[in-house]
This record gives C-alpha cells, structure tokens and sequence, in this order.
C-alpha cells in the first residue's frame, strides 16, 4: 500500500508536468541521472551533453527554422509562483494545480515573480540572431490574460512574438504534441520527460534543459532517459 507521502509526490509529479506520461510503452533507454546527482557526482561520461554553441554551428547556413520552449523550468525558474499558489490556495497539498483562481494569478501577473534562466536568454538570443520562429508552449492551464506573453517578450526582448501556447493536462495525451507539429517545429526545449516524447512524437528534436536542483517541481527528472541530448550548465 502506497503512504499518504507517496501518494502526494505522485499527485504532484502528475499535476505539475501537466502532460501525464501517457504512454507505458515508451519506457526510458539510459538509468538517467538527476540534476542534483550531476551537481553532486559530476557529469556522467554516458550523457550527450552540448552547448549553446554546438546548435548554432550546426543551425549555421540553414534557413530559419521554428523552434519552442517549455516555460516553467525550461524558460523561467517559476517556483515562487507555485510556492505562493500553494500556500494562499492549498498549504497542507496540491489542489492548488486544479484551482483555476491560481492559475489566474500565476497567468496574469504572478509570472513577474519567476526568473529568467540564463540558458533561455542564450538560446532565444542565438534563435533570434538567425531569425528562427520562436514558440512557447505550456500545459499550464489557459487564463483571460496575455501577462505571460508580455512578460516573456520583455524580459527576452523578443521582436517577432507569437502568443504563449497554453495545451493544458491530460492523463491520456501528451498535449504539446500536436501544436508542435502544427508550427513545424524542430527543436523544442524543456526539462520534463513529457517535453522530449512530445517533441519526438510530433517530428522534432526535443533536447533536455536541465531542472534547478532547488525547483519545487520534484521529483526531479532523470536527464539523459531518453538518450536526448542535454545542455550543458542550463539549470541556471
């Protein structure tokens, strides 16, 4: 029988990725290691790590692409907002994920309380300097608002903005699936597992940012379980 503590660090691995693993049959191919187990033991031998500098050399002379990213984790290290949610919506648990009065506040104002990560500046600047199409897509849960749209233009000062894509849950579809493949999409960048199926179910190349060990999103993932390839130093 699972303990009451199990049972909440499974509600909340499966409320926060917002797109369920839908799929048993697509077990992991490596053990895969957490961000915390890299900090702590240093980057295994067996993980294809690269740099920001890797995909632009190899992105150089092609024409522009469309590219996406995911946003909490990925683009904006976003655990005040949920830390917020849950203590105004739900303290002793998760039902906050299922209030949509917390997913208003998150959307339409909170997202000024989320920081900007390092590796997303760099990759959206390498993007823009080519003149890639640039995609946000998140199973956050949709609002009446276009804060987070603005926010992400300022804040990556961002020419050519297209509206946050918000895909929502399900515990039988990955979500992202289908509005990758409709932009023609072909990287897409996230730290769930969930980011890099749905990327490759849709044709593209879903390639690992790694989740900051102090994220309130736990369990961490395990990079590397799916043989993706992981950027380098992009828990910041």
């Amino acid at each position: 029988m699972k303990t009451p503590l199990l049972i909440s660090l499974v509600s909340l691995s499966a409320l926060l990725s917002y797109t369920v693993n839908a799929d048993p049959k697509t077990p992991g191919t490596h053990p895969g290691y957490t961000t915390a187990e890299m900090l702590a033991n240093g980057i295994p031998n067996d993980l294809h790590m690269i740099d920001v500098s890797d995909i632009e050399h190899e992105l150089q002379g092609k024409s522009p692409i469309a590219v996406g990213f995911d946003i909490d984790d990925t683009t904006l290290f976003s655990s005040p907002v949920f830390y917020r949610g849950q203590q105004m919506f739900s303290p002793n648990g998760y039902e906050y994920l299922s209030n949509q009065k917390f997913w208003d506040k998150a959307n339409c104002g909170w997202d000024a309380f989320s920081m900007p990560k390092e590796i997303a500046q760099k990759l959206i600047a390498m993007h823009q300097s080519r003149g890639d199409d640039i995609y946000f897509i998140t199973g956050r849960t949709a609002s009446p608002c276009h804060f987070t749209t603005d926010y992400l233009k300022k804040t990556f000062h961002i020419k050519k903005m297209n509206d946050v894509i918000f895909a929502g849950s399900s515990r039988t579809v990955y979500t992202k699936t289908q509005y990758i493949k409709a932009h023609k999409i072909q990287i897409y960048y996230g730290d769930a597992d969930g980011d890099i199926i749905s990327a490759r179910q849709a044709g593209a190349e879903g390639i690992r940012v790694l989740r900051a060990a102090n994220s309130s999103y736990k369990p961490l993932p395990k990079n590397g379980l799916y043989g993706e390839r992981i950027l380098r130093d992009s828990q910041y």
